[in-house]
């Protein structure tokens, strides 16, 4: 039976020349991760001969590359991200709410990615923030996670965040838990018109501070009289905002958020084959109710789009808001349980029901499971690394 394609057998085979063809243009970040993404769980990056105590069974285990742009790494990355959020449970529905780009703005993003999502993320958990401690919508504080995504099922750039929100929040003046209206969070099309506004204003202020930079056929844009056209363009054009049925309880929060957390442009299972010089795959229509399709592209322009989604060293893709946000959330989340009375939070606390499912899914590897009969793999050697491996840096951001 032959082995499962992988993106990283596409780099494999058409990466060296996509790399002569692109020499110009491609940066150093997208370099690493295509040397990551390759020798990840070869002998390039070394590993460590394993044994069954029960069955004798040997294997050799190699070390995985750890790059998050890696589909093959992003199951127990999930797993351990989704472990330290079970604490944080509340026994309330749950939202999830997306913000999207407008395709104009997202011309721009790909030219200053750092600058451009860093607004995308302020701005929407701005615009939650804003609508929802008003008396007329909710009047409560919210918390929020949210997670960036920069692609479409295509691979094109798609910039947009995955917002899920606890169904309501504590009163402004922390005396009251305040719930959501059943079946409903706030109001999208006020959310769209703030999100808009509140965006817009950041963007501007981060070009009068010179931070944006344009290139090819943005050129113009460093022009301040055709940036002011182009913002006075998006202020009367519709910015999506969709509120997505409720989740769930805490029970399936957890499931759920692993969908959207450690998602990488693609996962291999989307794969279907690579010949010719052509890779298919698989994807979904939603412009058809998410009707699956066949899609081929060149080894090239897969390659490209794949690479359209890397992100800059040390951004931050999963960000936490309001009493969710790193500072003060052991003291914020005290506070809500005790609006809520809860007097045993370990009790919401159970592990989702298949946190391996989805694009990343576990392999027996990441635990040190035998694959023969079940039991402990125990590591009885060392396998030292490739002796010239192709040159790259493990990026674990």
């Amino acid at each position: 039976m032959a082995s499962a394609l992988e993106v990283a057998d596409i780099f494999r085979r058409h990466g060296e020349a996509f790399r002569q063809a692109h020499a110009g243009h491609l940066g150093c970040v997208e370099r690493r991760i295509m040397g990551a993404i390759t020798a990840c769980r070869t002998a390039a990056l070394g590993g460590h001969v394993e044994q069954c105590d029960d069955c004798g069974t040997t294997r050799i285990a190699y070390n995985s590359c750890r790059n998050r742009h890696c589909p093959k790494c992003q199951g127990l990355a999930r797993a351990q991200w989704l472990a330290e959020r079970q604490a944080e449970l509340l026994p309330v529905p749950y939202f999830h709410v997306v913000f999207t780009l407008p395709a104009l703005v997202g011309e721009i993003a790909f030219q200053n990615k750092a600058i451009v999502y860093a607004i995308l993320f302020r701005a929407a958990a701005e615009t939650l923030a804003t609508i929802a401690a008003d008396p007329k919508h909710l009047g409560a504080q919210l918390g929020v996670t949210m997670v960036l995504h920069t692609w479409g099922q295509s691979l094109q750039h798609h910039p947009h965040v995955h917002c899920v929100v606890p169904g309501g929040g504590p009163s402004l003046d922390s005396t009251r838990w305040i719930a959501c209206r059943t079946g409903f969070f706030l109001p999208v099309r006020v959310l769209s018109r703030l999100f808009r506004r509140l965006f817009l204003r950041d963007l501007q202020n981060a070009f009068d501070t010179g931070n944006l930079r344009f290139f090819g056929k943005l050129s113009d844009l460093s022009d301040p009289k055709v940036f002011a056209c182009r913002l006075d363009e998006l202020r009367h054009t519709n910015w999506v905002v969709y509120a997505k049925p409720p989740v769930g309880g805490p029970e399936q929060v957890l499931a759920y958020l692993g969908r959207y957390t450690h998602r990488v442009a693609i996962a291999n299972s989307r794969l279907i084959s690579l010949s010719d010089g052509k890779v298919r795959f698989t994807w979904k229509d939603y412009r058809q109710h998410g009707k699956t399709k066949m899609m081929t592209l060149a080894a090239d322009e897969f390659i490209r789009r794949f690479l359209l989604h890397t992100l800059p060293d040390g951004f931050h893709r999963i960000r936490h808001y309001g009493f969710l946000a790193n500072g003060g959330r052991s003291d914020h989340l005290a506070l809500c349980r005790r609006l809520l009375a809860i007097h045993n939070p370990s009790a919401l606390s159970k592990p989702a029901n298949d946190p391996g499912k989805g694009d990343c899914p576990f392999t027996a590897i990441d635990f040190a499971i035998c694959p023969e009969c079940g039991g402990t793999m125990h590591r009885i050697a060392a396998v030292p690394r490739c002796p010239n491996p192709q040159p790259f840096r493990c990026d674990t951001s």
